[in-house]
């Protein structure tokens, strides 16, 4: 239970002495802190319960209140607002138990297993701009759920089930058209066949195979059934495909490494399609599939839909399957394999269509428990400062990789510290671009689209990545300096400091609300309040140099515990904290 949890059942505790229930305490941080830092508003709703008069009700706790030392600036404005504040002896007392325990402060959830599907990345296709806000937002949702006490555990779930693999496989046999792969008589062992194809070959392939295919509908049907061939696992296509995707699985990590996105699974599509034979089954059982003009689907409107609702596509005509399907296999596989109490998709909002077709048809064939919680946690778009999608100067949609290298390049000019070595400049440069990266994409609420400017977000001041980063690093060097072993608070001196424990002390509520709302932009919020006040702090008091040694150190603790809960959240969202800058 954290320290505010407490103090609120302490109230209840007092509001009880004074005669009164309350089963949700309805204490809110004050606007008008010369009234009070907290407002309690429950004599209202305790006098439609007790049939009294709320200022008499405000009266009678007021009274219980002040007799608890934990307790000052007690009043009561209008028909029964009561205003209160902490003292200064409860505050020392809850910066000590922050001291001793950072984790004292979090509110631990009910245990439960999450997965979270935030990859989607392609095989064969260079990951884009777009790849960002998923990869993101779902490690971030990630580590805060495992914070809280779940068992979340991420899946990169890739798409290398489709066309595009049967397209880039059609485009190789053409230009190699005397590979083993495509000799319907070779007999030898795949494995041993060299494939003259590199990850950026495969980024050159598939663009210039989809260009083809609209071109020319040949090409597409031989691709289509390229397709068909390695999904049914046909010797030769299918052994190809294998190698394409470990050709791009490895250039994928690479770079989800370099954004701080780590994934427990790393299943493609194909991986679960052992699973698609028990799928069909259990629909046929269910009489839920449904013939279309040769295709099979699993229709899932129903009468209470206001607006059309497509039916989901199981099997294509030509027998090939869908990513509908594929994800109606991995939540069979998820469910035999794990048991999650809960899954959520990280996914572009513009999806929503499709999963609310996925989840429906996965309760109507009975693939899922009725108790497990499918969930879409949709986002906006990242755009250029024209609004429009993030794209390169030609048009084009612009790699993730470029934009990478592109932040890279500004953090890169704005390392001048001279104690940071050239061999160390890189590393630092592109730990704090990614900081930028990640920061300002957490900064809005996940469903806004917000606009990216590379120099605005690299910026040391201001509310960025950078900002936190150097704040933070010149926290960690204050208490190096300060060579002080042991840390205890014992006095406050001025407001600001007791505004810095407030907001500390406020932490898990703005913990509990990112993941109710899963998202990070209160989290990003709070990092950015609470290192400015800081910061405040910093710059009206000599803290090394202070001659009064009980204050020098109750500062140098105060410091300590807001450098812990930096470093904690800034984990949360993923920012590695370079040691300097």
């Amino acid at each position: 239970m954290s320290i505010l949890k407490e103090l609120e059942l302490e109230i209840k505790n007092i509001v009880k002495k004074a005669g009164y229930e309350v089963d949700i305490l309805a204490m809110e941080e004050s606007n008008r802190k010369d009234l009070g830092e907290y407002q309690l508003n429950d004599a209202m709703q305790l006098a439609k319960t007790y049939h009294e008069n709320p200022r008499s009700i405000a009266e009678k706790i007021k009274t219980e209140l002040e007799k608890n030392p934990h307790f000052e600036n007690i009043n009561i404005a209008g028909p029964g607002f009561i205003n209160i504040s902490l003292s200064d002896e409860y505050i020392v007392e809850i910066l000590n138990r922050m001291n001793q325990d950072i984790f004292s402060n979090i509110d631990k959830k009910e245990p439960k297993k999450v997965i979270i599907d935030y990859g989607g990345a392609n095989v064969a296709k260079a990951l884009h701009v777009g790849h960002l806000r998923s990869a993101n937002i779902g490690e971030a949702l990630k580590r805060l759920a495992n914070l809280l006490g779940y068992k979340a555990i991420g899946d990169a779930h890739l798409g290398d089930y489709g066309r595009p693999l049967g397209l880039v496989i059609k485009e190789i046999k053409d230009m190699y058209p005397d590979l083993p792969f495509f000799n319907d008589n070779y007999q030898g062992d795949y494995k041993e066949v060299e494939l003259p194809i590199t990850n950026a070959d495969l980024e050159r392939i598939y663009p210039l195979a989809s260009i083809k295919a609209k071109e020319d509908e040949t090409y597409l049907e031989e691709a289509r059934e390229i397709t068909l061939k390695f999904q049914q696992k046909e010797r030769g296509y299918y052994d190809i495909f294998k190698r394409i995707v470990e050709i791009s699985k490895e250039d994928i990590k690479k770079t989800y490494d370099e954004l701080n996105v780590y994934f427990e699974i790393w299943n493609g599509e194909s991986d679960e399609m052992e699973y698609f034979e028990e799928l069909q089954k259990k629909c046929e059982e269910l009489n839920v599939l449904v013939d279309s003009e040769g295709a099979k689907i699993i229709e899932v409107a129903t009468e209470e839909d206001k607006a059309p609702m497509p039916p989901l596509m199981f099997l294509k005509s030509n027998g090939s399957i869908s990513y509908d399907t594929t994800d109606l296999v991995t939540i069979l596989e998820r469910e035999k394999t794990r048991k999650p109490d809960e899954i959520w998709y990280v996914v572009d909002d513009r999806q929503s269509l499709h999963f609310d077709q996925v989840f429906r048809a996965s309760r109507k064939s009975k693939i899922v428990r009725d108790s497990t919680i499918l969930e879409h946690v949709g986002f906006g778009t990242m755009n250029g400062k024209d609004g429009k999608p993030f794209k390169t100067r030609d048009g084009g949609v612009m790699k993730l990789k470029d934009l990478i290298n592109l932040v890279y390049e500004e953090t890169y000019k704005k390392i001048t510290n001279e104690s940071i070595t050239e061999a160390e400049k890189p590393k630092i440069a592109k730990q704090v671009a990614i900081a930028a990266l990640k920061y300002a994409d957490l900064l809005p609420y996940r469903l806004t689209d917000y606009i990216f400017e590379v120099e605005k977000f690299s910026d040391l001041e201001g509310k960025t990545g950078p900002y936190l980063l150097y704040s933070t690093i010149r926290m960690k060097s204050l208490l190096k300096k300060s060579n002080e072993t042991e840390r205890k608070v014992s006095k406050l001196k001025g407001s600001i400091e007791k505004e810095i424990a407030l907001t500390l002390l406020n932490l898990p509520v703005i913990l509990n609300k990112s993941i109710d709302t899963k998202s990070l932009n209160e989290i990003a919020e709070y990092l950015y309040k609470l290192t400015s006040l800081y910061n405040k702090f910093y710059a009206d008091n000599k803290i090394i140099t202070e001659e009064d040694e009980e204050l020098k150190l109750s500062w140098i603790t105060l410091t300590d515990i807001v450098c812990k809960v930096n470093l904690l959240l800034l984990d949360a969202l993923g920012i590695v904290v370079p040691d300097k800058m």
